[in-house]
């Protein structure tokens, strides 16, 4: 699991079936966290918004965490971090 900041939003009309009426995120990851990718690109089921530290699920959790066990999703906002204080 991660930790980032969401910077942005991506608007995609056409995309998946499964993946219709779903909200997607940018997320900053924090530096101390990254181990591949500064950026990704969220599933967001729970309402997160720009500026918001969040936990990101990755991988099968990350598909388990948003309720889509079926759908092509590789990371997930699985929540947010109520106090940021100390993250960065």
């Amino acid at each position: 699991m991660l930790i980032g900041k969401v910077k942005g939003s991506v608007v995609s009309t056409r995309k998946c079936e499964n993946l219709v009426g779903n909200k997607f995120m940018i997320v900053d990851v924090l530096e101390h966290m990254q181990t591949g990718a500064k950026q990704l690109i969220a599933i967001d089921k729970i309402g997160a918004g720009i500026g918001d530290y969040v936990l990101v699920a990755q991988g099968s959790a990350a598909r388990i965490g948003s309720g889509m066990p079926e759908a092509p999703v590789d990371a997930a906002i699985v929540g947010i971090i109520d106090d940021g204080t100390g993250l960065e």
